[in-house]
């Protein structure tokens, strides 16, 4: 389970967090910066919610002693100054993110999820899904409603990749990298064979019609389109 440290010195804001988060993370609430530095010495934790106005120790110097010692661990700034000369001190000592108060709990949940997936702590799911179509990642086989895709590997990689980034649009030469690899002999123009032979694939189940071609870009997967 992700390890949380909160510091934050108002009670009530403190509890809030902490029973928001609670059975989705092992999160600790510390009130002051010397108490944070004492667990940050004695604990890893993933990331740490930090407040910068702190009694004993201000968050600036707890922020310094993470960025020191704790190399595995993200931080969010959560602080009522919002002077840009803090948010830039902030970031130049190596904080990950900086949320102002007053700020909505959902908010700061998905901005220590991005942080988390920046810093490779959060786990792939074996299972991608896109409309009736899933993917199991951990044998690598895809189905629509249950009927299972005749993919070879290269496809296989190439369907995985289109769903896990669906409504982005991707570059050939993106997709080349991910499929065949940068040190694969083959020309870029190999994806536009691969992507016709996917397309007939999703065709049996009508599913070609989400593969886009924007032509001279790329190629995405547009879950938009209308039934």
């Amino acid at each position: 389970m992700v390890k949380v440290l909160a510091v934050e010195d108002n009670i009530e804001i403190s509890n809030n967090i902490v029973e928001y988060f609670k059975g989705e993370v092992d999160i600790k609430a510390v009130y002051n910066g010397a108490d944070a530095i004492e667990y940050l010495n004695a604990y890893d934790y993933d990331v740490v919610i930090l407040d910068l106005m702190l009694p004993e120790v201000d968050g600036m110097t707890v922020l310094k002693h993470i960025s020191k010692n704790c190399l595995n661990t993200g931080v969010i700034i959560l602080t009522a100054k919002e002077e840009l000369g803090d948010k830039l001190k902030a970031f130049n000592l190596g904080a990950n993110d900086y949320l102002t108060k007053p700020f909505f709990m959902e908010e700061l949940k998905a901005r220590i999820n991005s942080i988390l997936k920046s810093m490779g702590k959060v786990k792939r799911p074996n299972i991608l899904e896109f409309k009736n179509m899933q993917i199991d990642m951990k044998v690598k086989r895809a189905y629509i409603d249950e009927n299972e895709l005749e993919l070879n590997e290269k496809l296989y990689k190439l369907l995985e990749y289109l769903v896990i980034n669906k409504g982005v649009l991707l570059f050939k030469e993106q997709i080349f990298d991910n499929v065949c690899g940068y040190n694969s002999d083959a020309a870029t123009e190999i994806i536009e064979v691969y992507i016709s032979r996917l397309r007939k694939q999703l065709g049996t189940f009508g599913y070609d019609k989400y593969l886009i071609t924007k032509r001279g870009m790329g190629y995405l997967l547009d879950e938009s389109i209308e039934d």
